[in-house]
């Protein structure tokens, strides 16, 4: 192989001015040739060219091949289905080869931008270096895969980053740029991965710039630690730089929520001066603040501030300040509040009505609750009604719930179902039976279809009452025009005229509840023999308990204990006994109430030792005495042949107890 070489010497050009301009190139261009001589003395030769150059930018920096990026990522993500990563690979690696080229690291990190998959991109990342010896990953390459798998769907992305973390610290032939630092700050809060980062920034010799200290601070913020916050803002501002709006409102929520408030007012009047102006949410946090401190004029102070400024106030502003001013019992100043919100057209929503309501209530006039529904029409819509209807009743007050309902009522052609209900169970808790059943005749006009539900609530009602007519004549309706009786409502039924001493009709719903689709449950069945029993029925009550279980249904504490009780007080106290062993036997444990049941049984029997016996079973057993139990006690010490009893000390429980007269 021969080589020839060529110079070119210089060139001239005119310019404009007619001056010569003399550009000289000492670029020395190589051409390569073999010749080859055969033994007839012919020769042939053939002349090698060099491969061409990159292209470059006008700042002489080699631009990406698109072509070849294109094709690497085809590769790369159309794959067949049957194929593959590493065979993937392998096509890139045979592509490149044939092409006789080199990967350069600014194509590489295009290719892994158009990749975008965090799995793949560290795939890629890691076989670039196979590629050539001479490969070398640089702040390009390794920028582009750290924001790849800071993202949120990155799997396992945290521990990724620390892995490549790890690289960077033991490279001592990259140097990175902040930009690789920005991105490792955002993603760490306050701890030994955002320490190891800053040490990344003191190696590479660094500067911060003010997007590093936003997001220094941002990630102490993440850790709660408000108090490194504000020394990464100091710092920052010592360095002229100055935040942005959204990362002020962080840092003053964040000394706001962890009652820093000196800081917090350092950071507002620093605000204003650096010429960022609050925005309403800078506003908000400043009323919370203060409204929380129980500085209502303070607050005050702000929203009319806000407000002077332009600030419109938006839905979470209002209820801010009109909590501020409730919790000083501000109710005058809230309200007026509350009207400027709604002439404002800034629409009232469930919190709002229930802080008014609140501060309402603790300052004892509810009566204005009627000028605020009044006052708030237009907003007041059908799930508010509820919302304050059903709170009014939780809170007692039933009357201003069935007036602010009956508001509703005339306000509303159609109704809802939850306000309805509410109201209905509000009336039955306050013994208004009268009115509930009035209300369960009429709820069909507002397109509410009565249901078993609604029923049950007024029958438990009137059965609570023992108000037995009333509860017949409801019952006869709902046969009529239904809806139908469930087990619930046969259950209450049962229990109703039990606990009047109606043995007859309670048997009777009892027979109907077999003969319908519903079967009787223990409830059933214990609401009978419980009726059946303490009327005087006790062998019937006993027959229907092993009814019960030979029909399947394994009696429970409520069972056992209601028929120990019958037996009991009939002074069959055998009986008694003899049920409370079986209830052991059975695996149904007894309760505090089935041992007071007992041992009074035992008590009145005159069986002192037995009952003594059964206290310590029921110690044993884990249970917790009550006043009953400790007046049983006191009246076996004491002796029922006495005549006066005397305050002494329990041999058992070691406590002195009165006995009771």
């Amino acid at each position: 192989m021969r080589l020839y070489r060529h110079r070119c010497c210089y060139q001239q050009k005119l310019n404009l001015t007619g001056t010569a301009t003399v550009r000289r190139h000492y670029a020395t261009k190589y051409t390569a040739k073999i010749t080859s001589t055969s033994p007839t003395g012919r020769s042939l030769s053939a002349e090698v060219k060099p491969p061409q150059p990159l292209p470059t930018d006008t700042r002489g920096y080699a631009l990406p091949r698109r072509e070849l990026i294109c094709k690497a990522t085809h590769i790369l993500l159309h794959q067949s289905p049957s194929a593959t990563s590493d065979d993937a690979f392998s096509e890139l690696s045979e592509y490149l080869t044939s092409l006789s080229i080199s990967l350069t690291p600014f194509e590489a990190s295009e290719i892994l931008k158009s990749l975008n998959h965090p799995q793949l991109a560290l795939q890629f990342f890691r076989f670039c270096p196979s590629l050539s010896p001479d490969f070398r990953h640089d702040s390009s390459t390794y920028t582009r895969l750290l924001l790849i798998l800071s993202k949120p769907t990155s799997p396992k992305g945290l521990d990724l980053v620390r892995s490549i973390l790890s690289e960077l610290e033991e490279c001592s032939k990259m140097r990175g740029n902040i930009s690789m630092i920005n991105i490792l700050i955002g993603l760490f809060g306050y701890s030994e991965d955002l320490e190891r980062c800053l040490g990344l920034l003191k190696k590479w010799d660094l500067k911060m710039n003010s997007y590093t200290y936003k997001c220094l601070l941002q990630a102490y913020l993440r850790s709660h630690d408000s108090s490194k916050a504000f020394d990464a803002y100091s710092e920052m501002r010592r360095r002229g730089y100055k935040l942005d709006i959204f990362s002020y409102n962080m840092l003053l929520d964040a000394l706001a929520k962890h009652e820093k408030v000196d800081l917090a007012h350092k950071v507002f009047e620093d605000m204003k001066r650096k010429h960022c102006e609050p925005d309403e949410f800078t506003y908000t946090i400043m009323v919370r603040m203060t409204g929380k401190m129980g500085k209502a004029d303070e607050s005050l102070a702000f929203f009319q501030e806000m407000l002077s400024k332009g600030c419109t106030p938006n839905l979470i502003a209002y209820n801010t300040i009109i909590q501020a001013l409730a919790r000083s019992k501000m109710a005058e100043k809230a309200i007026l509040i509350f009207s400027k919100m709604v002439e404002n057209n800034s629409r009232p929503n469930e919190f709002t009505y229930s802080v008014i309501l609140n501060v309402l209530i603790a300052e004892g006039q509810l009566g204005r609750l009627d000028a605020v529904v009044e006052l708030s029409k237009k907003y007041m819509t059908k799930s508010i009604y509820a919302y304050l209807v059903r709170t009014l009743s939780k809170l007692g007050h039933a009357s201003e719930a069935h007036r602010l309902f009956c508001n509703m009522w005339s306000f509303h052609e159609k109704g809802d179902r939850d306000s309805y209900m509410s109201m209905l169970e509000s009336l039955c808790s306050a013994g208004k039976t009268t009115e509930a059943m009035d209300f369960l005749n009429k709820i069909h006009e507002k397109g509410i279809t009565t249901d078993t539900f609604m029923y049950n609530t007024v029958f438990s009602a009137l059965g609570r009452l023992k108000l037995i007519p009333h509860l017949l004549e409801l019952y006869e309706k709902m046969k009529c025009n239904g809806p139908s009786p469930d087990i619930f409502t046969y259950n209450i039924l049962i229990s109703s005229f039990g606990r009047v001493g109606k043995v007859a009709e309670a048997v009777k719903f009892f027979e109907e509840l077999e003969n319908s689709d519903c079967k009787p449950d223990i409830i059933s069945y214990n609401s009978l023999i419980n009726c059946l029993g303490k009327n005087g029925d006790l062998d019937e009550a006993h027959m229907k308990f092993k009814e019960m279980q030979e029909k399947g249904l394994s009696p429970d504490v409520v069972t056992y204990s209601t028929l120990i009780e019958c037996f009991g007080k009939t002074d069959k106290v055998e009986m008694a006994c003899r049920l409370f062993d079986e209830m052991t036997v059975e695996g149904c444990y007894p309760n505090i109430v089935t041992y007071n049941i007992l041992l009074d049984c035992l008590e009145r029997c005159g069986r002192t030792a037995e009952a003594f016996d059964m206290y310590a079973k029921l110690r044993q057993q884990g249970l917790t005495p009550d006043s009953i139990t400790y007046a049983v006690l006191d009246r076996l010490q004491s002796g029922s042949h006495r005549n006066i009893r005397v305050r002494r000390q329990s041999p058992i429980t070691g406590w002195v107890v009165s006995p009771l007269r």
